[in-house]
């Protein structure tokens, strides 16, 4: 049976009531406050879903967003400990995987948990999220001896989020889309710092698509809407910044030479208009380590906005 945690860290685990709904934007806030205060905090986030590979490291990318935006040094496997690739669970259900989980978790927590004040604990997505492989955020919680916050949409971290969005702060940067999204840059570049001002469905005719098409446009349309394409290019990069062009649809030859004489960004991938819109706006709702303005704000409405003394008696 695992031993006890060490008690004398204190730690918190922010859970949620369904995905999406703030816990990471919560985090990014809490330790950013703690921080301001002279405190040493730490960060895990037990189990992963969406992950990228650092380093040969499979981690996280809320532990990797935190890691880098808040210089915190600990290992990012300790930040990371389980994640959750395809056939995983599959695979653990049919008794293929004969790993520990818990004792990872745990062990992971008490190496981060050393000369800290404070570790902030992540959950992931709703409360049953983790359950096939016995760590469920309930469980994940329980393991590591921690006091909860729940995070609702009636709470702090989606109403920033949302405001956030709508002041275009949350928006993904056209190199997030090549990062994120398969596929093949036709034309253009996937400027890092410049960030999308809006996404456009192209679905309409072009002459009532142009009405849409204002500051820095982002187009999701069939890679095969020659009509839409030649829009977009005549609209100037002010108003439409790049297209992703669906269905593995490549531009004819004389189109695509067109976007590259126009130096457009044009992204083409395989998955149809519908699914790839579903996939962009899961990366316009979570927070990246280049979403500069978004996470000032971050910071500055939740940090600023915690009673960090208060918070500290209830753990």
């Amino acid at each position: 049976m695992t031993s006890p945690a060490p008690l004398a860290t204190r730690r918190v685990f922010l859970a949620a009531t369904g995905q999406n709904r703030g816990k990471t934007t919560a985090s990014l806030g809490i330790i950013a406050g703690f921080s301001l205060a002279g405190h040493r905090l730490g960060f895990l986030k037990p189990v992963g879903q969406r992950y990228l590979v650092v380093d040969g490291t499979r981690a996280d990318e809320d532990a990797i967003l935190i890691r880098e935006v808040c210089g915190l040094e600990d290992a990012l496997n300790d930040m990371s400990p389980v994640t959750l690739p395809r056939h995983f669970t599959t695979d653990y259900i049919l008794g293929r995987i004969d790993e520990d989980l818990g004792a990872q978790v745990k062990s992971a927590f008490e190496r981060i948990a050393v000369g800290k004040d404070l570790v902030v604990i992540e959950g992931t997505g709703h409360a049953g999220v983790g359950a096939v492989v016995g760590l469920s955020n309930a469980a994940a919680a329980a393991l590591l001896e921690s006091k909860v916050i729940i995070v609702s949409e009636g709470g702090v971290g989606r109403p920033i989020d949302e405001i956030v969005l709508n002041a275009s702060l949350a928006n993904p940067s056209l190199e997030l889309i090549v990062t994120h999204l398969d596929g093949e840059l036709l034309s253009g570049v996937a400027t890092p710092g410049k960030t999308i001002g809006q996404v456009v469905i192209g679905a309409m005719q072009a002459e009532h698509a142009r009405a849409f098409f204002h500051d820095r446009t982002l187009v999701i349309t069939p890679g095969d809407r020659e009509d839409l394409i030649r829009a977009a290019i005549a609209s100037g990069p002010e108003r439409v910044m790049g297209l992703i062009l669906t269905g593995g649809f490549r531009p004819a030859p004389e189109v695509l030479a067109e976007l590259k004489a126009a130096n457009l960004f044009a992204y083409l991938v395989p998955t149809d208009t519908l699914h790839t819109a579903q996939a962009a706006n899961a990366i316009l709702v979570k927070t990246h380590p280049t979403d500069v303005d978004k996470i000032a704000t971050i910071i500055s409405l939740v940090a600023g906005s915690i009673d960090i003394d208060a918070l500290l008696a209830r753990l």
